[in-house]
């Protein structure tokens, strides 16, 4: 059963690097400047979710669902360009996702700053 998981492990890792090239090579205004954060794929390969985010960090939520649909629409032809680059018996069916942790990480620092230079300044 390892063998599985390390497959998929591989088999996620490739996949990552593949849709990011891919996806550079789409035309499609509303994925341009998407980046394949991470990518989670089932044990049995038939499923994987894509977490994307723009390349320029955040974004308003209308774009992040252009994005979203943008990627929607092309997830056939990915789903074939993948099939060609990597030679997949079974091509998993490809979900896609915001990737808001960074956004959220950023937002953490952003704020511990902020208590640390509070504690740090004495009160008048």
């Amino acid at each position: 059963m390892s063998g599985t998981v390390k497959r998929a492990t591989r088999v996620a890792e490739r996949l990552r690097e593949d849709l990011s090239n891919l996806l550079r090579e789409m035309r499609d205004p509303r994925i341009t400047g998407v980046l394949v954060s991470r990518v989670e794929i089932t044990d049995d390969l038939q499923s994987a979710k894509i977490h994307v985010r723009h390349e320029f960090g955040a974004e308003d939520a209308a774009s992040r669902r252009a994005l979203l649909k943008g990627l929607e629409a092309a997830s056939g032809r990915l789903r074939r360009d993948v099939a060609r680059t990597m030679g997949l018996r079974v091509v998993p069916t490809l979900r896609f996702f915001y990737d808001e942790g960074p956004d959220a990480e950023r937002r953490i620092d952003e704020l511990l700053r902020e208590i640390k230079d509070e504690s740090g300044n004495p009160r008048s």
